[in-house]
């Protein structure tokens, strides 16, 4: 592996790990204060050399034993963060600096993030109301909804935190990222979420039968489009539809196909792909006669309409 594939590597992973840290809930070494003879809980941590407490609620052993498990997983997870830094210095790289209009665009895609996650909620057929979707997204869990469709919305989350981190956002759109993002949205529902599929798949409402990809030929189409006369946005739609119809992975290829093309077009400043949950049956349509090779730059067009930009 040359160097550069080396630190990218590397660089996707702190990103992970970082995406990993800012899920836990609390953050920091439990404490407990006694106030007026009923126990409280706290977590101590240190910040710009200055100690915080943050109340968390009343004294339970169960979320006492929550909190220590968090202390721990934080720990470890900045241990292996600082490993990565360490190996990163050792190739000599370091950290660079974001581009004005690429900053915009991240900004633009964190605040709309809810949003965005929402709509993909709706393309992966997922019932739950925007108000639940966001209940979750920040707080993990709500009631009544499938286990399977929590974890889904939270391998969201993951990924996107994953794209908008600055390091990531530094590197190259490529197979590599690609398939890592598929790892992220699986997590949790297929052990090889990343890796290529290697069993025939049929496309639901459509006679299209995708072909079992073979990953050297996946790698040099990706690379071929990426290096394209093709200007940033067309670039960006052929991305999308290219993951999509090829069906790298097992599952999650629509969610992988948003959030890769997301990852390309703020990494050029440009904004951010999100189809609307109120035009998802059309898409869905759309999606179907592009799969069989009808109306093709049909698909394509709305897909340019589903760009917000930096303005």
């Amino acid at each position: 592996m040359s160097k550069i594939n080396e630190i990218q590597v590397l660089l996707s992973k702190k990103a992970e790990l970082n995406a990993r840290l800012s899920l836990l809930p609390y953050d920091g070494t439990p404490e407990i204060k006694t106030i007026s003879g009923k126990d409280y809980l706290y977590v101590r941590k240190r910040v710009l050399n200055k100690v915080t407490s943050t109340y968390v609620d009343v004294y339970s052993d169960k979320l006492y034993n929550n909190l220590l498990r968090n202390n721990e997983e934080a720990k470890k997870l900045r241990r292996e963060i600082r490993k990565i830094d360490k190996a990163l210095a050792s190739f000599g790289y370091k950290e660079g600096i974001l581009l004005p209009n690429v900053i915009l665009a991240r900004d633009f895609a964190r605040k709309n993030r809810n949003a965005i996650i929402y709509d993909q909620v709706i393309l992966e057929g997922i019932g739950t109301t925007f108000p639940e979707t966001e209940a979750i997204l920040e707080q993990g869990i709500i009631k009544n909804a499938r286990a399977e469709d929590v974890q889904k919305i939270l391998n969201l989350k993951r990924a996107w935190e994953f794209i908008l981190d600055d390091d990531v956002l530094l590197t190259k759109t490529d197979f590599h990222l690609i398939s890592y993002i598929a790892k992220i949205v699986n997590e949790g529902l297929f052990i090889f979420g990343g890796e290529v599929r290697g069993v025939p798949v049929k496309i639901g409402g459509s006679t299209y039968y995708p072909p079992i990809p073979l990953e050297s030929k996946v790698k040099e189409d990706i690379n071929a489009l990426l290096s394209s006369s093709l200007n940033d946005v067309d670039t960006a739609i052929e991305l999308c539809l290219y993951i999509m119809k090829t069906q790298i992975f097992n599952d999650g290829n629509k969610r992988t196909a948003v959030i890769a093309t997301n990852h390309y077009l703020v990494s050029k400043g440009i904004g951010f792909l999100a189809i609307a949950y109120d035009k998802v049956p059309a898409f869905r349509e759309m999606l179907v006669n592009y799969y069989e090779n009808k109306n093709i730059n049909e698909i394509k067009n709305f897909l340019k309409s589903c760009i917000h930009l930096v303005d």
